[in-house]
């Protein structure tokens, strides 16, 4: 059974859309509702929610930034946005950002049970086991690589500039067979490993090649249509993607393009261990202007996919989250220890005198420590056994509690002192988190 967070700043909306879905008849367990984005941070820091359906303009915090935090927090979420505006470049951004659908709204009963329904029954999809998989592979597709001449063109220019490559041969190629015009340029690389399910089966070279053909399709399926790209095979078990925009593409302020790219890494992750039973570790370089910088890009992706050596319970890793100008050298392991201790360490700080402002997200606290949101979380719960908004809530509810029990402050004004928009929002994480509500606390 599944778990729906419904947001919207309109009390009748969230009410109307509930009571729709719950009566559905569809294998629905919880329905929360939300009246802001940051109330609904809470529910997803908190509560297992498969299904996030989300107004896109509601105030302080945007559908579409809701989204965005949703997507770091947990990236199997799926979401269905539903606004007041037929703009395109609102649908545009949102299905980029991973929305399923986009209704417009007055919304039509039916269509939203419909559109439920669809993203419901693809979650429940069974993923076939590592050797059904390979027969279903040999079955219906063929081993090639789509398009070989132009992943050959575009691993010669990850290699360009190395012994015995030809720039101007790479560069005609380049103009004549593909389309890399950029100037700002990307790269992901999915680095997988065929053997490391709980059941599976030692992977013959063939059908590592089909395995990656899969691969290839699950990329195809996330980026497909909303992002510019190229995904291709490169070296014996990688599969790489290079993202590119264009001057205009690149100066949309409206979504940070590291997260956006953590977040596809993240998704790819889950998906690909979700449908394919294998691990695979995701390596993400910063984003460069010019095309003569995709060697750089590459070099970046190999050198990230490496920390999983130190981490190896992590998956996603961004180039920009080490500080490799600090080191001479290699880092030992004391240097790596000693770095990612004082990044915890001043997460800790930013967390302790700001846990109280209202709005405060993850992402704010990973900029503040030049860390992405991603890497911060993995550290934070590694390095202290807690998970970082719930360490978050923790201080909140026991400054709430002191406040209970040795003031006269009303609900409402403990509410605005901890760091909550609503004092009924505030009531409902108190009495989840002590059991009682702040009323009979202060009884």
């Amino acid at each position: 059974m599944y778990n729906i967070l419904i947001v919207d700043d309109e009390p009748l909306i969230c009410r109307g859309l509930a009571s729709l879905l719950e009566t559905s008849g569809l294998n629905i367990q919880h329905i929360y509702t939300a009246h802001n984005g940051y109330e609904a941070l809470d529910y997803l820091k908190m509560e297992n929610i498969d299904l996030l359906i989300t107004d896109i303009q509601m105030g302080a915090m945007s559908g579409i930034e809701l989204m965005q935090q949703a997507k770091i927090i947990k990236p199997w979420v799926q979401v269905i946005v539903i606004s007041a505006h037929e703009t395109f470049q609102y649908a545009q951004l949102a299905i980029r950002l991973g929305a399923r659908d986009y209704l417009i709204k007055p919304i039509n009963s039916e269509q939203l049970l419909n559109s439920v329904r669809h993203v419901l029954l693809h979650m429940d999809r069974p993923a076939l086991d590592q050797a059904e998989l390979i027969s279903d592979l040999r079955e219906h597709f063929r081993m090639e690589q789509p398009m070989p001449r132009r992943t050959e063109i575009l691993n010669e220019l990850l290699e360009q500039g190395q012994p015995g490559k030809d720039p101007d041969r790479i560069h005609i190629e380049r103009e004549n067979d593909i389309r890399l015009s950029g100037p700002y340029l990307a790269m992901v690389k999915i680095r997988l490993d065929f053997n490391s399910g709980a059941k599976s089966p030692i992977v013959q070279e063939k059908d590592a090649r089909l395995l990656q053909y899969a691969v290839l399709n699950i990329v195809s399926e996330l980026l497909d249509k909303e992002w510019d790209h190229h995904s291709f095979y490169s070296q014996s078990q990688d599969v790489s993607i290079v993202v590119q925009w264009d001057e205009a593409g690149y100066g949309d302020s409206s979504a940070d393009k590291v997260n956006q790219l953590e977040m596809i890494g993240r998704s790819l992750h889950f998906n690909i261990h979700k449908f394919l039973g294998f691990q695979c570790v995701v390596g993400i370089s910063q984003i460069l202007k010019g095309r003569e910088f995709l060697p750089e890009l590459n070099d970046q992706v190999n050198k990230a996919i490496v920390w999983n050596r130190e981490h190896k319970d992590h998956h996603v890793f961004y180039f920009g989250d080490f500080k490799w100008g600090s080191f001479g050298e290699d880092p030992s392991e004391e240097d790596l220890v000693a770095q990612n201790n004082l990044i915890v360490e001043r997460a800790h700080e930013y967390i302790h005198a700001n846990f109280a402002q209202k709005g405060l997200t993850l992402n704010e606290v990973a900029q503040k420590n030049h860390v992405s949101p991603n890497y911060l979380s993995y550290l934070f719960k590694k390095n202290t056994g807690t998970n970082l908004w719930e360490y978050v809530i923790k201080l909140r509810m026991e400054e709430s509690k002191r406040l209970i029990q040795n003031t006269d402050l009303r609900r409402y004004e403990i509410s605005e002192r901890v760091g909550y928009e609503s004092p009924e929002h505030f009531s409902k994480i108190f009495k989840k988190y002590f059991g009682i509500s702040p009323s009979e606390m202060k009884k």
